[in-house]
């Protein structure tokens, strides 16, 4: 066999390993997003600027155009921040879930999802057990976190994108940053970046 053959067989093997590891490394991500809504995101598609998206059922236009106004905002506040890590539209995956409630407390509009308390057992947030959040990170690594799904108010959206992924540029970036802010549950809240 000749040089460049076995160099193009191991560049083979090199990829195809890749994409399996990828390939797992989404499957516990789409597992965990799963289990933390009870939906099933079996819906998959990409926004015009390429962002990975999951739903349980196909995103509306608005809806994608909207994702894709979060990251660019996000991505420009993090330029400015000096941050350089995952600043491209297909490193993120965002898990579009079915809202637990369509209205907050004071009447407006708020397509949230439910989730369990955890270190927020106690606080204002708990309604017994679970509480109502916009969005959620899934995973660092991956870059990947969970919205409601919208109807309308798409700047909500792209408000919520650009919060969960200021999370996600501080964890890549900034790691004494992001432990301090990685939630609210000791106060602080959005933007974190300014």
């Amino acid at each position: 066999m000749s040089r460049i053959s076995i160099f193009a067989l191991f560049v083979t093997i090199f990829f195809i390993g890749g994409l399996a590891e990828i390939s797992a490394q989404n499957a516990k991500v789409l597992a965990e997003a799963q289990r933390l809504t009870g939906d099933r995101f079996t819906v998959t598609g990409r926004t015009p600027l390429g962002a990975n998206v999951y739903g349980v059922k196909r995103a509306s236009r608005e809806m994608m155009a909207a994702i894709d106004r979060g990251l660019t905002d996000l991505f420009a506040i993090a330029r400015r921040n000096g941050y350089r890590a995952k600043l491209n539209y297909f490193d993120y995956s965002i898990y579009i879930g079915n809202a637990d409630r369509q209205r907050n407390a004071a009447g407006e509009y708020s397509p949230d999802i439910a989730v369990g308390t955890a270190q927020y057992a106690g606080t204002v947030y708990d309604h017994g057990g679970y509480m109502y959040v916009a969005g959620m990170i899934v995973a660092n690594n991956p870059c990947s976190f969970m919205i409601g799904e919208h109807t309308r108010d798409y700047k909500r959206v792209s408000d919520v994108v650009r919060f969960e992924g200021e999370h996600l540029i501080l964890y890549h970036n900034d790691r004494r940053r992001y432990m301090s802010t990685r939630d609210h549950s000791q106060g602080g809240g959005h933007p974190i970046l300014q």
